[in-house]
């Protein structure tokens, strides 16, 4: 069954607020999806850095592994742990050789996203729940979306949650099945992608990366989804300067918008908007089938 949320925020007033609206928006999702949950929350990093998110690592020391990673490379390492999640900041020109190096000295430790702004949390467990250990209340940004997770698919993992990152910057929650997500796998693997779990969903996030990879935009990447992609689906996909909503042509998956001068929000459920300051006069609707729709901010 599954429930998205998702926020973007039109006022920069609003932004030290993004994760705790965020959260409360998630957690109404619960019985949507109680075994699982993540988020991916978009800010910055500092000049000329990417941010890595690495998950599994509760036993690492990550002070010790910091100071490793900068006796070898020479430059900026900042780190900072939420539960079994952590962000490093690092020298975007180092980004290969830190990869290479956390293989060797954190092997345990799994690279969750990457980019400029993104940071990407999840785990098993009720949607309040993983919030609460990661702290998603407390986090600022420009916009995030959230899912959780009813497994249907794939087994309870933390590897198996949403979202799904593919790309830099990039990652797609997903409410809906497949049909042909084994076939379009295959061919992805020939492009060169690859793919850590069964999940349908990270599928069709390594469809959008790849289309985008070749040069198409993120709208052209959606609208050659609806002709590549069968099965029934509800995707909300953030990128660096944004976040955009597909639905399959039949639409059968529940979703709602709403809109004000200070947000766009999106859920699965429009009780998922009860909290949400401004809500009582904002713009609601169902979005379409077959139509994207994307919002970003500016450079």
């Amino acid at each position: 069954m599954c429930g998205i949320v998702g926020l973007f925020l039109k006022n920069p007033e609003f932004q030290p607020r993004l994760g705790y609206m965020t959260s409360r928006m998630l957690r109404v999702m619960t019985e949507r999806g109680p075994d699982s949950a993540g988020f991916a929350v978009y800010g910055s990093a500092p000049s000329g850095h990417v941010k890595l998110t690495l998950r599994g690592v509760a036993d690492i020391d990550l002070s010790a592994l910091a100071l490793q990673l900068l006796g070898v490379l020479g430059g900026d390492v900042e780190f900072a742990r939420h539960d079994d999640h952590a962000v490093l900041a690092i020298p975007a020109a180092t980004e290969g050789a830190v990869r290479a190096l956390l293989a060797t000295l954190a092997p345990g430790a799994v690279v969750a996203s990457s980019g400029h702004a993104i940071e990407l949390y999840k785990g098993v467990g009720l949607p309040e729940d993983v919030a609460g250990r990661i702290g998603l209340s407390g986090m600022g940004g420009t916009h995030a979306i959230g899912h959780t997770r009813m497994a249907t698919e794939s087994a309870v993992t933390v590897a198996g949650a949403h979202p799904f990152s593919t790309g830099t910057d990039q990652c797609l929650v997903h409410n809906g099945s497949l049909s042909n997500h084994n076939a379009l796998r295959r061919m992805l693997v020939r492009e060169g992608q690859t793919f850590d779990t069964e999940n349908d969903s990270e599928v069709a996030a390594g469809y959008l990366s790849w289309r985008m990879a070749q040069g198409a935009r993120l709208d052209e990447a959606l609208g050659a989804a609806l002709s590549d992609l069968d099965g029934f689906y509800t995707f909300v996909v953030g990128t660096r300067s944004g976040f955009a909503v597909l639905r399959d042509p039949v639409a059968c998956k529940p979703a709602v918008m709403a809109e004000t001068d200070d947000y766009v929000a999106f859920a699965s459920e429009y009780r998922a908007f009860a909290e949400l300051p401004g809500i009582d006069t904002a713009t609601v609707f169902e979005p379409e089938p077959q139509r994207v729709y994307y919002w970003e901010h500016q450079a």
